[in-house]
């Protein structure tokens, strides 16, 4: 049977911080529009903000999918799974919100995540959701497995840019400025990376 809980904590929280990947679905208002569904990694993208809201960051990538429906509705759900111990699932649905370069949010959001490089991994916003239904529910069909590692190829790829030639490759995509759905997607120009210690222009 499914539970709902009030809040993100206790056994809770430490079952989602503790996931090597999670997955988040957003959709379009329109009918005939996009469902998208994707996958986050990475150890230390993720974080627990307080009692009802989490973020992670958007990294580098070939599409702005999930960026794109945050900015015309909000909605949007996020999904851990047991691939190994007792089986569980947990879904945290609720609103969210992405935060760019240039937020005054940005340096203290950014603090949440102090095992991330920035400069690895291109990031291109903090996504932030705050959550509206807390769920668990058995995780019985999901099959037994074992995480090995995260891979270093997204550090390999994007930690070669800068600010410049990132804005050049995402410019380049077809899918990054502008959703499949012909959404906005990724502000474009990239606002520059703030510098270490220093709030975004926009806090200024």
């Amino acid at each position: 049977m499914g539970k709902t809980y009030d809040s993100i904590s206790g056994r809770l929280r430490a079952f989602v911080e503790a996931q090597p990947i999670f997955f988040t679905a957003t959709a379009p208002l329109a009918a005939d529009g996009t469902v998208n569904l994707s996958p986050k990694g990475l150890a230390g993208s993720f974080a627990v903000l307080d009692e009802h809201t989490v973020a992670y960051l958007d990294f580098a990538g070939s599409n702005a999918e999930t960026v794109a429906h945050l900015r015309e509705n909000g909605r949007i759900t996020l999904m851990w799974c047991a691939f190994d111990g007792p089986p569980n699932i947990v879904r945290i649905h609720g609103r969210g919100e992405p935060v760019f370069r240039d937020d005054p949010r940005w340096p203290d959001l950014l603090a949440h995540f102090p095992h991330i490089d920035p400069a690895r991994h291109g990031h291109r916003a903090i996504i932030v959701v705050h959550a509206e239904l807390i769920r668990d529910t058995c995780g019985y069909a999901v099959p037994l497995m074992t995480y090995q590692a995260d891979r270093d190829l997204h550090a390999r790829r994007f930690g070669r840019e800068d600010d410049e030639s990132l804005d050049a490759y995402f410019t380049a995509k077809e899918h990054v400025g502008t959703s499949i759905d012909g959404l906005p997607g990724l502000p474009l120009p990239l606002p520059p990376t703030p510098p270490a210690g220093q709030p975004s222009p926009a806090a200024g």
